[in-house]
């Protein structure tokens, strides 16, 4: 895995999206990464394929989904009390940084992965660079918790406006707005 140190936005996001698949963040659904075969999904859905030589999605273990929850459990611990320190803990046991030009001739720095880094440390160092580089960009205000009330998730708002409001809008903001708009109608019968 290679990743430019400036390109957080989808770090944070696969960051957010891991935090919020523990079983205590929404009401009802409980473990989404409770196998190999989730844990594989997730990879699948957001892109992250394992580089050549290395496990595909396809063999992905106990071992891995263990790790896994290790990792979302730190990221958690991070999304509460946002710290460069421990953002940057962890992406040094998966890789280093390295000097290469773009496409244009400018240099830029980029995380490159170890060649046997396992799927939870490169997952750490996606999402550890990633929040590393949220912090320096834009703070660590931009570390919430979801304004749904049934929901316990976190969320890193790397949006323009810094505005949002829910872990995943399409769901908890939906909530909320059918919840105010039945309540709108109960009155008004």
């Amino acid at each position: 895995m290679q990743l430019l140190l400036d390109d957080y936005r989808f770090g944070a996001a696969v960051a957010t999206d891991l935090v919020n698949t523990a079983p205590e963040v929404m009401v009802g659904p409980g473990e989404l990464i409770p196998d190999a075969a989730a844990l594989a999904r997730f990879l699948a859905e957001r892109g992250l394929r394992p580089a050549a030589g290395e496990p595909a999605p396809a063999d992905v273990t106990a071992a891995d989904v263990a790790a896994v929850h290790t990792l979302r459990r730190r990221l958690r611990a991070l999304f509460e009390h946002p710290d460069a320190a421990g953002a940057a803990a962890l992406t040094t046991a998966a890789g280093g940084l390295d000097l290469r030009p773009d496409a244009e001739g400018r240099l830029q720095w980029l995380v490159r992965s170890r060649p046997a880094a396992s799927i939870a440390e490169e997952l750490a160092l996606l999402t550890g660079t990633a929040l590393l580089a949220t912090l320096r960009a834009l703070g660590p205000d931009r570390f919430r918790h979801c304004a749904a009330p049934t929901c316990a998730g976190m969320f890193v708002d790397t949006s323009r406006s810094g505005r949002r409001r829910y872990c995943v809008p399409e769901v908890c903001g939906n909530r909320v707005n059918v919840a105010a708009h039945r309540a709108r109608r109960r009155a008004a019968v």
